[in-house]
């Protein structure tokens, strides 16, 4: 019998509830469950944990890396879809759509931790030496 389900990351956040805010009303994820300082979000399958703690700072920018990947099958429509609330945002908190050397087509926002989430989706098969 398989007994791993997925992969669910979890990001030690500053603040709940502006994480909250990115993830629902920006990127278009539903809570199913929230405590105080703790909330899950879930969007077509991909999910976070998203844990509040005191003394917990973003990364700054300049430290950030690209720290969770979603797979989609439509990455500029997902980018369409989600330009009006990513507009809401500091422009340098949203990289738009390009091609990767690596054959992916891929957009990332800056999420709660500081760190990017990039959205990509597979444009050509690559060869490896």
């Amino acid at each position: 019998m398989r007994n791993f389900v997925q992969i669910t990351p979890q990001l030690l956040v500053p603040s709940l509830e502006q994480a909250l805010g990115l993830f629902r009303d920006v990127l278009g994820f539903v809570v199913p469950f929230s405590t105080i300082d703790y909330a899950y979000v879930e969007r077509e399958g991909v999910a976070f944990r998203l844990l509040e703690l005191p003394g917990v700072t973003a990364t700054p920018p300049e430290q950030a890396l690209r720290s969770s990947y979603i797979d989609v099958r439509d990455v500029d429509g997902l980018y369409a879809e989600l330009t009006p609330k990513l507009s809401t945002l500091l422009p340098e908190d949203v990289e738009a759509p390009r091609d990767q050397h690596w054959g992916q087509r891929e957009f990332a926002v800056r999420g709660p931790d500081g760190h990017f989430i990039v959205f990509g989706q597979a444009i050509a098969t690559v060869e490896t030496d």
